[in-house]
């Protein structure tokens, strides 16, 4: 697969998408001097990275047979803490990063076995994951439902209000000088002789050295690629909603897993809630089933939210690959850069995915944690389609 479509060492770069993804590879290659344009079918970040929940869990949600993930998620889990600081410094303002911890609790004794037999799993591999009692775990937080049996406590997970980090990212990169052009639907990909020349936007072509493909879950509606550069990715539903706490004395201080739904506290006193996981495509409704299903699942772990206002309810569409893992690699063509199936990762992983396509476009290198996260592993699925 060839990667470099240009020997300058100033290429012009198309990227589809602009959410945290595709503005952090913006703001990542006009750093290195790099022309970009970056073009969203609708306002910049408003797709899965406005609806995404921020939390930065490389570690409480590792499980048996994503290893290879698991490392590549913590591999950006570490790069967060100085990633945040450049942006921060560089846009000027806060992206909420906290780093107060995850408690991932269990209500009954059924919850207690699942979660320990995890953690074992979990510490097999290193991760600085431990269990909890319960008199422990309501110590660090009060308000939970008294009848817990305790907790699984990841000190290194962590979160970033994911909205203020896609201002910050669109802040940063316009500041780099990235042109960013919003409610500019790419029509198509333009190619020539099996090469990548560029994208038609609007009637309008533009040439680029490379396109990068980082439309999240509309990735694969992208039309001029043939059938084997297409990245197999569909949307999975996920249905959230916010409470309003009082910031002065919120209910929650950390991030809370909780059997059926996440509990995200932000500085602002939003409690957020997710998610539904729905095979339904796009469709954008809320549904009281989703909603119910959110709330029981809170109240049982926090019962105190009964008085809480209803701030926000919302739809999302993970970006989901065929494995549920990211796409981050050169195309078929020259010319073409996938950064796109991030499913529940995609806050995550931005700072990695940044700096491997960053890498793989301006020398031609490619990171060994995102080797295994190409669009050929699906190649037999892609032909037999």
């Amino acid at each position: 697969m060839s990667v470099r479509a240009t020997l300058s060492p100033s290429p012009t770069v198309a990227i589809i998408g602009a959410g945290a993804i595709g503005l952090a590879i913006a703001w990542r290659l006009a750093q290195r001097g790099a022309n970009l344009t970056v073009f969203d079918k609708g306002t910049a970040g408003m797709g899965a990275s406005h609806a995404a929940a921020g939390m930065l869990a490389a570690c409480a949600e590792a499980e048996p047979g994503e290893e290879k993930l698991i490392a590549l998620n913590r591999a950006s889990q570490f790069l967060w803490p100085s990633f945040a600081e450049e942006l921060e410094r560089a846009a000027d303002m806060s992206i909420g990063y906290r780093t107060k911890g995850t408690l991932v609790i269990a209500l009954t004794a059924d919850d207690q076995a699942r979660l320990k037999h995890l953690l074992a799993f979990q510490n097999s591999l290193g991760l600085p994951l431990e269990w909890l009692p319960a008199a422990e775990t309501r110590r660090r937080e009060p308000h939970l439902a008294p009848s817990i049996a305790g907790a699984v406590w990841s000190p290194q997970d962590h979160q970033v209000d994911n909205r203020a980090l896609v201002a910050a990212l669109r802040a940063a990169a316009l500041g780099a000088g990235v042109v960013l052009r919003e409610h500019a639907a790419v029509d198509r990909v333009e190619t020539n002789q099996g090469r990548i020349t560029g994208i038609r936007v609007e009637g309008r072509v533009m040439s680029a050295d490379f396109v990068i493909v980082a439309a999240g879950a509309w990735s694969r509606g992208i039309t001029g690629l043939p059938p084997d550069a297409r990245p197999p990715v569909r949307p999975v539903k996920g249905q959230m909603l916010a409470l309003r706490m009082d910031p002065k004395a919120p209910l929650l201080q950390h991030v809370v897993w909780a059997p059926g739904a996440y509990l995200v506290p932000r500085w602002d006193g939003r409690l957020l809630i997710g998610a539904t996981v729905e095979e339904k495509g796009f469709d954008p409704d809320l549904t009281a089933g989703g909603q119910l299903s959110l709330l029981e699942a809170t109240w049982r772990a926090l019962p105190g939210i009964e008085e809480l206002p209803i701030d926000e309810m919302w739809v999302g569409f993970r970006p989901g690959s065929r494995d549920d893992a990211p796409i981050i690699s050169a195309g078929p063509m020259p010319g073409l850069v996938y950064a796109t199936g991030h499913y529940r990762n995609g806050i995550l992983l931005t700072p990695i995915t940044a700096k491997a396509v960053a890498d793989l476009i301006l020398d031609g290198a490619v990171d060994p944690l995102v080797r295994p996260f190409g669009l050929e592993r699906f190649a037999p699925a892609v032909a037999a389609e």
